[in-house]
């Protein structure tokens, strides 16, 4: 099955008690497994969070089944994915420049050591 790789970016709020809850709630002892399956579910083969400062950056490896449009509409028909996100907002952010109101902004692929 071929993959893809797509990038995000988000905030978090500049509160270091708030970020280590939020690192907290994203180990895979506390983890919702209905949040992990939601994820699959969309398409999404793997998927990796990383942190600087209150900066996050997000990879997700997707198959050709991923539609982000599709995922978004299960997302909002999922109540636990809703309580997930309601509770994510206590510690997220938008990035200054969200107009879109999205939390995590897509980021363009500016360089590849395989071009």
């Amino acid at each position: 099955m071929k993959t893809r790789r797509l990038c995000f970016a988000c905030d978090l709020k500049d509160d270091d008690l708030l970020i280590d809850q939020y690192k907290k709630y994203h180990s895979k002892d506390h983890i919702w497994p209905e949040i992990k399956q939601s994820i699959r579910d969309a398409g999404v083969e793997e998927m990796q969070i990383f942190l600087i400062k209150n900066r996050l950056f997000m990879i997700m490896e997707v198959n050709e089944n991923y539609n982000p449009e599709k995922k978004k509409e299960m997302d909002l028909n999922n109540l636990r994915v809703q309580e997930w996100e309601n509770l994510m907002m206590t510690f997220q952010q938008l990035l200054p420049w969200s107009n879109s109101g999205d939390k995590w902004m897509p980021m363009e692929q500016i360089f590849s050591l395989a071009d």
